[in-house]
């Protein structure tokens, strides 16, 4: 018990269930076992929390067979006042286990009630440090939209989008070719996507207004609010920022870059099922003046969101320069995603990078 505690927190209940899931083998696989004391805590699809094994094979990735969080019926009993830290589980017998104080929370988790600043919201209540975004940066990255007007706001170039929402889009013809005129402006291809989800979930490249009916059908299944932007050309580069520690500055990995070769654009298959016809590739081949300015930006759009913690900032790389796409407070985190690889090309191994969000959390817990 002399050892700091994280509890590694995955899975929800959100449609990137697996996705999480997967993320919490590779971190429960690397995290440093000499420095922490670890608490694999799971949520199922249905909300309950479950204390977990810690066996990171169980949580392999594997597109045949997708890792879940299944009720084993032990339940997570959370502090029952601020300032207490002491994490217990309820048996299957009724009986209660003391799992010793929490040190920091790990909220591997992605989408809504996860990554939405609800949890972030329910920990800062508890009084429980935790890694990662905050409640503010959290909600606004989630909601595309409101992510948009942010960093306009701040000055950081976006794609032109416009917002529909559920109750204006009633699925005739008429509803779709009202959208279509709103989007009028914007050259083809748009993409059409839930405002808060991700993962590529709900997605659609759409060619022309044929496929818009389609696209915002399967986009509304996620959410009730969805946009359509217009399809920016150029490169897709991706950089990782982490939080400043003791009053240092924030910090921007080398860039990444997604190349397509065969596929239409990066989807669920592409970077979670070993589809065919994309590669990632980090640190991506670019000249030193690109690789400042979208460093700065990176940078910039962390700010502009009061990011704290990490992010991982997704651009195209256009003839006039970078343009953001989105930023994602809780990244893919599994060894092969972009963030980690990125973070690694700078110099930082994969377990090192899950000591440094610990170590900030725990830092912003003392203060």
């Amino acid at each position: 018990m002399d050892k700091p505690a994280v509890v590694v927190l995955f899975g929800g209940r959100s449609s990137e269930h697996s996705i999480s899931s997967a993320t919490a083998g590779g971190v429960l696989r690397a995290i440093d076992r000499e420095r922490f004391r670890v608490i694999p805590v799971g949520i199922t699809r249905e909300g309950a929390f479950v204390l977990e094994e810690d066996d990171p094979d169980k949580f392999t990735l594997d597109p045949a067979h997708m890792p879940e969080v299944a009720d084993n019926g032990t339940r997570i009993l959370w502090p029952e006042a601020a300032g207490e830290h002491g994490l217990r589980v309820r048996q299957v017998d009724g009986a209660i286990d003391d799992l010793g104080d929490v040190d920091v929370v790990l909220p591997i988790l992605h989408g809504p009630h996860g990554e939405d600043g609800t949890i972030q919201g329910f920990f800062d209540t508890l009084e429980l440090p935790y890694a990662g975004g905050g409640v503010l940066d959290s909600a606004l990255c989630m909601d595309k939209h409101f992510m948009k007007i942010a960093l306009q706001a701040a000055g950081v170039p976006v794609a032109p989008w416009v917002t529909v929402r559920k109750r204006e889009w009633s699925g005739d013809p008429d509803a779709t070719a009202d959208v279509a005129r709103r989007a009028a402006a914007f050259s083809f291809p748009w993409f059409v996507k839930p405002a808060r989800a991700g993962s590529s979930v709900g997605v659609s490249k759409v060619h022309g207004p044929e496929e818009l009916a389609a696209a915002l059908e399967i986009a509304f299944a996620e959410d009730d609010k969805v946009l359509v932007e217009e399809g920016l050309r150029g490169r897709e580069i991706e950089v990782g920022v982490l939080e400043g520690r003791g009053g240092a500055s924030d910090r921007a990995s080398l860039p990444g870059e997604i190349v397509l070769t065969t596929r239409e654009f990066y989807d669920f298959e592409g970077k979670y099922l070993g589809g065919d016809g994309v590669d990632v590739v980090c640190p991506a081949e670019l000249a030193g003046s690109e690789i400042d300015a979208l460093q700065r930006m990176a940078l910039e759009a962390f700010e502009a969101v009061a990011g704290q913690g990490l992010a991982r900032v997704d651009f195209f790389l256009s003839e006039d320069g970078p343009v953001v796409n989105e930023l994602n407070t809780m990244p893919g985190f599994t060894p092969i995603s972009m963030f980690p690889k990125c973070w690694i090309a700078s110099g930082l191994t994969y377990s090192a990078l899950i000591s440094e969000l610990v170590d900030t959390a725990r830092e912003r817990g003392a203060a």
